[in-house]
């Protein structure tokens, strides 16, 4: 198998910290690069639809959430990349932390996914956790869920 980029969806929590560890391990094995995709979550995402909270509050919690899985990769030779996605819409009934995912490798022509499986912590910042399943059975991508 060859890997050229690795996508990595972070939400804040710690299983998704802990996934992104063998994110970095496949990247190394490969020499392929990292691409960071915070979810932003239900909880988020809402507000700022609604108009309760402004871009620049939504991009200080990316780079809050983003900031220690980057710290990370300094130790390494991984290359890496990082954006934001919203993980639920108001109006977009079908979108969901799943379906954003599977789009974003799509988009990014990702050659390997690694994120959280299930079951769910309760952690109010874990977003992608309830994607496991989905991404295993839509991503066209192999997919590591730990």
């Amino acid at each position: 198998m060859e890997a050229d980029l690795v996508l990595a969806p972070v939400d804040g929590s710690d299983n998704a910290a802990a996934a992104f560890e063998y994110a970095v391990a496949v990247a190394e094995r490969y020499d392929a690069e990292v691409h960071v995709l915070f979810v932003i979550g239900e909880e988020v995402a809402r507000p700022l639809q609604d108009g309760v909270i402004d871009g620049d509050t939504v991009a200080e919690t990316t780079m809050a959430a983003v900031q220690p899985v980057q710290d990370r990769l300094g130790g390494t030779d991984v290359p890496s990349t990082h954006s934001a996605a919203h993980g639920y819409s108001t109006e977009r009934l079908t979108q969901h932390p799943g379906s954003v995912i599977v789009e974003v490798a799509e988009q990014l022509s990702a050659d390997f996914v690694v994120l959280p499986r299930e079951p769910v912590t309760g952690d109010p910042e874990a977003a992608i956790e309830k994607a496991a399943q989905y991404v295993i059975a839509h991503a066209d991508q192999p997919v590591l869920s730990v």
